[in-house]
Protein backbone atom coordinates (compact mmCIF):
# COMPACT_ATOMS: atom_id res chain seq x y z
CA UNK A 1 0.00 0.00 0.00
CA UNK A 2 0.95 3.63 -0.33
CA UNK A 3 3.28 4.81 2.44
CA UNK A 4 0.66 7.33 3.63
CA UNK A 5 -2.19 4.84 3.74
CA UNK A 6 -3.51 4.64 7.31
CA UNK A 7 -4.43 0.98 6.77
CA UNK A 8 -1.06 -0.39 5.63
CA UNK A 9 -0.53 -2.17 8.95
CA UNK A 10 -3.89 -3.93 8.82
CA UNK A 11 -6.95 -3.45 11.00
CA UNK A 12 -6.65 -2.66 14.71
CA UNK A 13 -9.88 -4.29 15.85
CA UNK A 14 -9.40 -3.20 19.46
CA UNK A 15 -9.41 0.45 18.40
CA UNK A 16 -12.20 -0.12 15.90
CA UNK A 17 -14.50 -1.73 18.46
CA UNK A 18 -13.73 1.09 20.87
CA UNK A 19 -14.83 3.57 18.19
CA UNK A 20 -17.90 1.54 17.24
CA UNK A 21 -18.92 -1.17 19.72
CA UNK A 22 -21.46 -2.70 17.30
CA UNK A 23 -18.55 -4.11 15.31
CA UNK A 24 -17.76 -6.54 18.14
CA UNK A 25 -20.53 -9.00 17.19
CA UNK A 26 -18.97 -9.51 13.74
CA UNK A 27 -15.44 -10.28 14.93
CA UNK A 28 -14.25 -13.86 14.49
CA UNK A 29 -10.91 -15.60 14.79
CA UNK A 30 -8.85 -16.36 11.72
CA UNK A 31 -8.41 -20.13 11.83
CA UNK A 32 -4.90 -19.88 10.39
CA UNK A 33 -3.33 -17.42 12.86
CA UNK A 34 -6.04 -16.94 15.52
CA UNK A 35 -6.05 -13.20 14.88
CA UNK A 36 -9.20 -11.08 14.99
CA UNK A 37 -10.94 -10.61 11.65
CA UNK A 38 -14.41 -10.53 10.13
CA UNK A 39 -16.08 -12.62 7.45
CA UNK A 40 -15.43 -10.48 4.38
CA UNK A 41 -18.04 -12.46 2.45
CA UNK A 42 -20.70 -11.05 4.77
CA UNK A 43 -21.73 -7.58 3.48
CA UNK A 44 -23.31 -6.65 6.82
CA UNK A 45 -20.00 -7.28 8.55
CA UNK A 46 -18.11 -5.32 5.89
CA UNK A 47 -20.51 -2.41 6.26
CA UNK A 48 -19.96 -2.42 10.04
CA UNK A 49 -16.19 -2.51 9.50
CA UNK A 50 -16.37 0.46 7.12
CA UNK A 51 -18.44 2.47 9.58
CA UNK A 52 -15.91 1.76 12.32
CA UNK A 53 -12.94 2.63 10.08
CA UNK A 54 -14.49 5.91 9.00
CA UNK A 55 -15.34 6.82 12.57
CA UNK A 56 -11.98 5.81 14.03
CA UNK A 57 -9.64 7.07 11.32
CA UNK A 58 -11.53 9.83 9.50
CA UNK A 59 -13.87 11.37 12.11
CA UNK A 60 -17.01 10.33 10.22
CA UNK A 61 -19.68 9.78 12.88
CA UNK A 62 -22.49 8.91 10.50
CA UNK A 63 -22.08 6.74 7.42
CA UNK A 64 -24.76 4.56 5.90
CA UNK A 65 -25.63 3.17 2.47
CA UNK A 66 -28.96 1.75 1.31
CA UNK A 67 -29.37 -2.01 1.05
CA UNK A 68 -28.26 -3.28 -2.33
CA UNK A 69 -25.62 -0.60 -2.92
CA UNK A 70 -21.90 -1.12 -3.32
CA UNK A 71 -19.91 -1.27 -0.09
CA UNK A 72 -16.36 -0.12 -0.90
CA UNK A 73 -13.09 -1.52 0.43
CA UNK A 74 -11.67 1.56 2.14
CA UNK A 75 -7.91 0.76 2.11
CA UNK A 76 -7.88 0.39 -1.68
CA UNK A 77 -9.93 3.55 -2.15
CA UNK A 78 -7.51 5.42 0.10
CA UNK A 79 -4.57 4.26 -2.04
CA UNK A 80 -6.09 5.93 -5.11
CA UNK A 81 -6.44 9.21 -3.20
CA UNK A 82 -2.84 9.14 -1.95
CA UNK A 83 -1.47 8.38 -5.41
CA UNK A 84 -3.51 11.27 -6.80
CA UNK A 85 -1.83 13.49 -4.22
CA UNK A 86 1.54 12.27 -5.52
CA UNK A 87 0.45 13.12 -9.05
CA UNK A 88 -0.30 16.67 -7.98
CA UNK A 89 2.96 16.89 -6.03
CA UNK A 90 4.95 16.07 -9.18
CA UNK A 91 3.01 18.67 -11.19
CA UNK A 92 4.88 22.01 -11.54
CA UNK A 93 3.86 24.69 -9.06
CA UNK A 94 3.01 26.99 -11.96
CA UNK A 95 -0.32 25.20 -12.15
CA UNK A 96 -1.07 26.21 -8.55
CA UNK A 97 -0.56 29.98 -8.56
CA UNK A 98 -2.45 30.60 -5.33
CA UNK A 99 -1.40 28.46 -2.36
CA UNK A 100 -4.56 29.47 -0.51
CA UNK A 101 -6.85 28.07 -3.19
CA UNK A 102 -8.09 24.55 -2.39
CA UNK A 103 -7.48 21.63 -4.70
CA UNK A 104 -10.74 21.02 -6.57
CA UNK A 105 -11.69 17.49 -7.53
CA UNK A 106 -14.56 15.98 -9.51
CA UNK A 107 -15.64 12.46 -8.55
CA UNK A 108 -17.48 10.71 -11.38
CA UNK A 109 -19.90 8.10 -10.01
CA UNK A 110 -19.49 8.86 -6.33
CA UNK A 111 -21.99 6.19 -5.31
CA UNK A 112 -24.11 6.08 -2.19
CA UNK A 113 -20.96 5.72 -0.06
CA UNK A 114 -19.41 9.03 -1.22
CA UNK A 115 -16.14 7.37 -0.23
CA UNK A 116 -13.61 9.24 -2.38
CA UNK A 117 -14.79 12.74 -1.40
CA UNK A 118 -14.77 11.68 2.27
CA UNK A 119 -11.21 10.38 2.08
CA UNK A 120 -9.91 13.27 -0.03
CA UNK A 121 -11.47 15.88 2.22
CA UNK A 122 -10.28 14.30 5.45
CA UNK A 123 -6.76 13.50 4.24
CA UNK A 124 -5.95 16.61 2.19
CA UNK A 125 -8.78 19.09 2.67
CA UNK A 126 -9.66 18.87 -1.03
CA UNK A 127 -12.93 20.36 -2.27
CA UNK A 128 -15.18 18.02 -4.24
CA UNK A 129 -18.06 17.90 -6.63
CA UNK A 130 -19.53 14.40 -6.36
CA UNK A 131 -21.63 13.32 -9.35
CA UNK A 132 -23.78 10.28 -10.03
CA UNK A 133 -26.55 9.19 -12.40
CA UNK A 134 -28.52 7.52 -9.59
CA UNK A 135 -30.81 9.77 -7.51
CA UNK A 136 -30.78 7.30 -4.59
CA UNK A 137 -26.98 7.46 -4.46
CA UNK A 138 -27.04 11.25 -4.49
CA UNK A 139 -29.62 11.33 -1.69
CA UNK A 140 -27.57 8.91 0.45
CA UNK A 141 -24.35 10.84 -0.20
CA UNK A 142 -26.02 14.11 0.75
CA UNK A 143 -27.21 12.60 4.01
CA UNK A 144 -23.67 11.50 4.88
CA UNK A 145 -22.26 14.92 3.97
CA UNK A 146 -24.83 16.91 5.94
CA UNK A 147 -24.26 14.72 9.01
CA UNK A 148 -20.50 15.27 9.19
CA UNK A 149 -18.94 18.71 9.52
CA UNK A 150 -17.21 20.25 7.60
CA UNK A 151 -17.99 17.91 4.71
CA UNK A 152 -21.03 20.05 3.93
CA UNK A 153 -18.77 23.01 3.14
CA UNK A 154 -16.32 21.09 0.98
CA UNK A 155 -18.38 18.46 -0.86
CA UNK A 156 -21.27 19.22 -3.19
CA UNK A 157 -23.36 16.59 -4.98
CA UNK A 158 -24.68 16.88 -8.52
CA UNK A 159 -27.08 14.50 -10.25
CA UNK A 160 -26.14 13.59 -13.80
CA UNK A 161 -29.55 13.56 -15.49
CA UNK A 162 -28.29 12.16 -18.80
CA UNK A 163 -26.57 8.78 -18.53
CA UNK A 164 -25.08 9.28 -22.00
CA UNK A 165 -22.86 12.05 -20.64
CA UNK A 166 -20.03 12.04 -18.12
CA UNK A 167 -18.72 15.60 -17.82
CA UNK A 168 -21.39 17.42 -19.81
CA UNK A 169 -24.08 18.73 -17.48
CA UNK A 170 -21.73 18.48 -14.48
CA UNK A 171 -18.81 20.81 -15.24
CA UNK A 172 -19.99 24.41 -15.45
CA UNK A 173 -18.45 26.88 -17.88
CA UNK A 174 -16.66 28.88 -15.17
CA UNK A 175 -15.21 25.90 -13.25
CA UNK A 176 -11.69 24.50 -13.10
CA UNK A 177 -10.69 21.19 -11.54
CA UNK A 178 -7.21 20.02 -10.65
CA UNK A 179 -8.32 16.38 -10.77
CA UNK A 180 -11.13 14.14 -11.86
CA UNK A 181 -11.32 10.61 -10.50
CA UNK A 182 -13.53 7.66 -11.31
CA UNK A 183 -14.12 4.05 -10.34
CA UNK A 184 -15.91 3.02 -13.54
CA UNK A 185 -18.46 0.24 -14.03
CA UNK A 186 -16.25 -2.72 -14.91
CA UNK A 187 -18.72 -5.13 -16.51
CA UNK A 188 -20.57 -4.99 -19.81
CA UNK A 189 -23.82 -6.64 -18.70
CA UNK A 190 -25.85 -7.72 -15.70
CA UNK A 191 -25.00 -11.36 -16.40
CA UNK A 192 -21.27 -10.60 -16.43
CA UNK A 193 -21.58 -8.58 -13.22
CA UNK A 194 -23.48 -11.44 -11.54
CA UNK A 195 -20.77 -13.90 -12.57
CA UNK A 196 -18.14 -11.58 -11.16
CA UNK A 197 -20.01 -11.33 -7.86
CA UNK A 198 -20.32 -15.12 -7.71
CA UNK A 199 -16.56 -15.52 -8.26
CA UNK A 200 -15.81 -12.95 -5.58
CA UNK A 201 -18.06 -14.69 -3.08
CA UNK A 202 -16.55 -18.08 -3.91
CA UNK A 203 -13.05 -16.73 -3.32
CA UNK A 204 -14.03 -15.02 -0.07
CA UNK A 205 -15.83 -18.12 1.19
CA UNK A 206 -12.95 -20.41 0.24
CA UNK A 207 -11.50 -21.79 3.44
CA UNK A 208 -13.82 -19.69 5.61
CA UNK A 209 -15.35 -21.34 8.65
CA UNK A 210 -18.26 -18.90 8.29
CA UNK A 211 -19.39 -19.06 4.64
CA UNK A 212 -22.19 -16.77 3.49
CA UNK A 213 -24.82 -17.82 0.97
CA UNK A 214 -24.90 -15.80 -2.23
CA UNK A 215 -28.57 -14.86 -1.95
CA UNK A 216 -27.82 -13.11 1.34
CA UNK A 217 -25.16 -10.84 -0.15
CA UNK A 218 -27.22 -8.55 -2.32
CA UNK A 219 -25.32 -5.40 -1.45
CA UNK A 220 -22.12 -7.06 -2.61
CA UNK A 221 -23.58 -6.86 -6.10
CA UNK A 222 -24.20 -3.13 -6.30
CA UNK A 223 -26.57 -1.33 -8.61
CA UNK A 224 -26.46 -1.22 -12.41
CA UNK A 225 -24.59 2.08 -12.70
CA UNK A 226 -22.05 0.92 -10.11
CA UNK A 227 -21.14 -2.37 -11.78
CA UNK A 228 -21.99 -2.47 -15.46
CA UNK A 229 -22.70 -0.45 -18.58
CA UNK A 230 -22.87 -1.33 -22.28
CA UNK A 231 -19.34 -2.15 -23.41
CA UNK A 232 -17.96 -2.30 -19.87
CA UNK A 233 -15.10 -0.20 -18.54
CA UNK A 234 -13.30 0.07 -21.89
CA UNK A 235 -16.29 1.70 -23.57
CA UNK A 236 -16.92 3.89 -20.53
CA UNK A 237 -13.36 5.22 -20.34
CA UNK A 238 -13.23 5.75 -24.10
CA UNK A 239 -16.37 7.86 -23.79
CA UNK A 240 -14.71 9.73 -20.93
CA UNK A 241 -11.64 10.40 -23.09
CA UNK A 242 -13.75 11.63 -26.00
CA UNK A 243 -15.75 13.95 -23.75
CA UNK A 244 -12.67 15.18 -21.89
CA UNK A 245 -11.49 16.95 -25.05
CA UNK A 246 -14.37 19.40 -24.64
CA UNK A 247 -13.22 20.29 -21.12
CA UNK A 248 -9.47 20.09 -21.71
CA UNK A 249 -8.85 23.63 -20.43
CA UNK A 250 -11.04 23.17 -17.36
CA UNK A 251 -9.27 20.10 -15.93
CA UNK A 252 -5.58 19.70 -15.16
CA UNK A 253 -5.57 15.90 -14.76
CA UNK A 254 -8.29 13.50 -15.82
CA UNK A 255 -7.91 10.10 -14.13
CA UNK A 256 -9.75 6.78 -14.01
CA UNK A 257 -9.19 3.36 -12.49
CA UNK A 258 -8.60 0.55 -15.00
CA UNK A 259 -9.33 -2.96 -13.76
CA UNK A 260 -7.94 -4.87 -16.74
CA UNK A 261 -4.29 -4.38 -17.63
CA UNK A 262 -5.02 -5.41 -21.22
CA UNK A 263 -7.13 -2.28 -21.66
CA UNK A 264 -4.22 0.09 -21.10
CA UNK A 265 -2.74 -0.13 -24.61
CA UNK A 266 -6.18 0.46 -26.16
CA UNK A 267 -6.78 3.46 -23.92
CA UNK A 268 -3.36 4.91 -24.76
CA UNK A 269 -4.27 4.66 -28.43
CA UNK A 270 -7.55 6.50 -27.78
CA UNK A 271 -5.66 9.20 -25.88
CA UNK A 272 -3.18 9.56 -28.74
CA UNK A 273 -6.09 10.08 -31.14
CA UNK A 274 -7.54 12.65 -28.72
CA UNK A 275 -4.18 14.51 -28.76
CA UNK A 276 -3.64 14.28 -24.99
CA UNK A 277 -0.28 15.86 -24.21
CA UNK A 278 0.44 13.84 -21.07
CA UNK A 279 -0.46 10.23 -20.29
CA UNK A 280 0.56 8.32 -17.17
CA UNK A 281 -0.29 4.88 -15.82
CA UNK A 282 0.16 4.58 -12.06
CA UNK A 283 0.29 1.13 -10.49
CA UNK A 284 -0.94 0.57 -6.95
CA UNK A 285 -0.21 -2.49 -4.81
CA UNK A 286 -2.41 -3.77 -1.99
CA UNK A 287 -0.97 -7.04 -0.71
CA UNK A 288 -0.80 -9.41 -3.69
CA UNK A 289 -3.26 -7.35 -5.70
CA UNK A 290 -2.05 -4.83 -8.27
CA UNK A 291 -4.46 -2.16 -9.44
CA UNK A 292 -3.88 0.90 -11.59
CA UNK A 293 -5.26 4.15 -12.85
CA UNK A 294 -4.64 6.07 -16.03
CA UNK A 295 -4.13 9.84 -15.98
CA UNK A 296 -4.08 12.26 -18.88
CA UNK A 297 -3.83 15.97 -19.47
CA UNK A 298 -4.15 18.34 -22.38
CA UNK A 299 -1.76 20.77 -20.72
CA UNK A 300 1.99 20.91 -21.42
CA UNK A 301 3.33 19.55 -18.13
CA UNK A 302 7.07 19.07 -17.87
Amino acid sequence: MHKNNRHKQGYNFTALVKAQPDLFKFIIKNKYNNQDTINFADPVAVKALNSALLKSEYRINFWNIPDGYLCPAIPGRADYVHHLKDLLTTTPRAFFPDDKMPVKVLDIGTGASCIYPILGQREYDWHFVASDVDPVSITAAKQIISSNKPLDRNIHCRLQTNSNHIFHGIISEDEFYHLTLCNPPFHSSLAEASQGTARKLKNLNKGSQYPVKQEKTLNFGGQKAELWCPGGELAFIRKMIKESKVYQKQVLWFTCLVSKKDHISKLKFSLKKAHAKQVKVINMTQGQKISRFIAWSFYEIS
